[in-house]
């Protein structure tokens, strides 16, 4: 899948769709000083636990989440929000299908 075109109203949600039993992901930006990038879990789908070098912005569009940042849990619903910070270990997991968008700028 190409980049949206610049200069275009969005609708986020609709960018990336829903697959059974995946996680579905859809770079929107990528530049040099960071990337953002849609992402569609399919209820039970979950990201592992590992770290990142930069902070980043988790936002849900739909959906619902749980959050691990070093060990501790956060439930996240539509329209909330979290920053993972750098070097902390997280993880993801759907406790119900969920889309996000995730930003992370390398700076």
């Amino acid at each position: 899948m190409s980049t949206p075109p610049k200069a275009s109203i969005m609708s986020l949600a609709n960018l990336v769709s829903y697959q059974d039993g995946a996680v579905v992901s859809r770079q929107i930006v990528k530049a040099e000083a960071g990337n953002i990038t849609l992402f569609a879990f399919d209820a039970g789908q979950e990201l592992s636990e590992h770290t990142a070098p930069f902070d980043a912005l988790v936002h849900l569009l739909d959906g619902a989440a749980e959050v691990s940042i070093s060990g501790a849990p956060f439930s996240l619903g539509e329209g909330d929000a979290i920053i993972l910070p750098a070097g902390q270990p997280h993880a993801l997991k759907a406790t119900e299908r969920f889309k996000m968008l995730l930003t992370m700028i390398r700076a």
